[in-house]
């Protein structure tokens, strides 16, 4: 539990201690924990909030170099884990922040977009996959149907484990295949179209777009630098689909959510690829 939300725990080695793991670095707090979870009744949610609660989880993973050169590894936990999210929370942070999120607890799985002849090499019986048409497309990641050694490909780039045996602590890569993702998963695609058409509404000026943009997804504002490279982004994107209104119309098809009648489609789709590259960065999928 510890390490969930400080990155790391208190030994490292999580997947099992033995004789061969590592030492604890706060065998009392180890301790202690132990003991009040225990006298909580097993109560995990006392345990989450003693935890989030506690100064040690509140500070920020900001560090002077001095601090980082003298405790490389955190172990002191002078500071805060940044580090990216889980799969499943990748997913539900870009539904997230366009809207289309559905908070539904409990139910049955969802089926999410998903490359069609996906499942062509299951056998015994043959398996077909169709995705939710509904409301249960946009549920959480957690819900998301599971096939065993076929994981969603969205999980597989993110490191989901297969779920084939207990797993206590994820791997967590870095690979060209998560920003392709990000890019061109259906999923991704449709949340920055729908988070764009929000944020064109009422014909609101560029600045105006990028900073609710910029503000919505990383809760701050654009640095200068960002606002001309993203300027420019959008200039090229708005003179091909001019030029090519078809292209910006298939783009706006992607997903069941349908772009309002009152969009502008050459406008909307190259503000769209602003969006999409604003959920492709490091800092969107990052928790600090």
């Amino acid at each position: 539990v510890w390490a969930l939300f400080l990155g790391t725990g208190l030994s490292r080695d999580l997947q099992d201690l033995g004789n061969q793991g590592q030492w604890p670095t706060h065998p009392e707090l180890l301790d202690w924990l132990a003991v009040e979870f225990m006298e909580s009744g097993w109560n995990v949610k006392h345990l989450v909030k003693l935890i989030l609660t506690s100064e040690t989880y509140q500070q920020s993973s900001n560090a002077s170099a001095e601090l980082t050169a003298s405790d490389p590894y955190n172990q002191l936990y002078s500071r805060q884990n940044s580090r990216r999210l889980p799969a499943e929370f990748v997913r539900d942070n870009a539904l997230a922040v366009s809207g289309l999120l559905n908070p539904l607890i409990g139910g049955a799985s969802s089926r999410p977009y998903q490359p069609a002849g996906y499942y062509r090499e299951l056998n015994f019986p043959k398996r077909t996959y169709k995705h939710h048409n509904d409301d249960n497309q946009y549920r959480r990641g957690v819900y998301m149907h599971w096939q065993r050694s076929f994981l969603h490909p969205m999980l597989v780039a993110f490191d989901a484990p297969p779920r084939e045996e207990c797993t206590a602590n994820r791997e967590n890569s870095n690979t060209p295949q998560q920003a392709l993702n990000l890019l061109n998963d259906p999923t991704f695609v449709e949340a920055a179209r729908v988070l764009a058409e929000q944020l064109t509404g009422n014909s609101r000026p560029w600045a105006e777009r990028l900073e609710r943009a910029v503000q919505q997804l990383l809760q701050r504002n654009p640095y200068p630098e960002e606002a001309k490279l993203l300027k420019d982004l959008y200039d090229r994107q708005l003179k091909r689909y001019l030029k090519s209104p078809q292209d910006a119309n298939a783009l706006l098809k992607v997903g069941l959510r349908t772009a309002g009648k009152e969009a502008n489609p050459m406008d909307l789709a190259a503000f769209t690829a602003v969006t999409r590259a604003l959920l492709n960065l490091h800092e969107t999928i990052t928790r600090y």
